[in-house]
């Protein structure tokens, strides 16, 4: 993770994640926290490190929840 003005020196635009778990329930999550709205969306992010974001969910679709597979380790 870098900070905003790291990223942007960097030229960073963002990491492009491709492959995501698809969660329909937000109750299956034993410790994600959840952003403010940015736009249409909330990012979700570690409950004890505040670390990401892991993943995404769209306020257009309540059921829906995307964590990215890069971003958590998983076995």
């Amino acid at each position: 993770m870098r900070k905003k003005a790291a990223a942007a020196a960097a030229g960073g635009g963002g990491d492009v994640l491709r492959e995501h778990w698809l969660v329909r329930d937000m109750f299956s999550f034993e410790n994600v926290g959840f952003t403010r709205d940015v736009g249409n969306v909330k990012f979700l992010v570690c409950a004890d490190c505040e670390a990401g974001p892991i993943g995404w969910h769209c306020l257009d679709d309540k059921d829906s929840f995307y964590v990215a597979l890069e971003r958590v380790a998983h076995e």
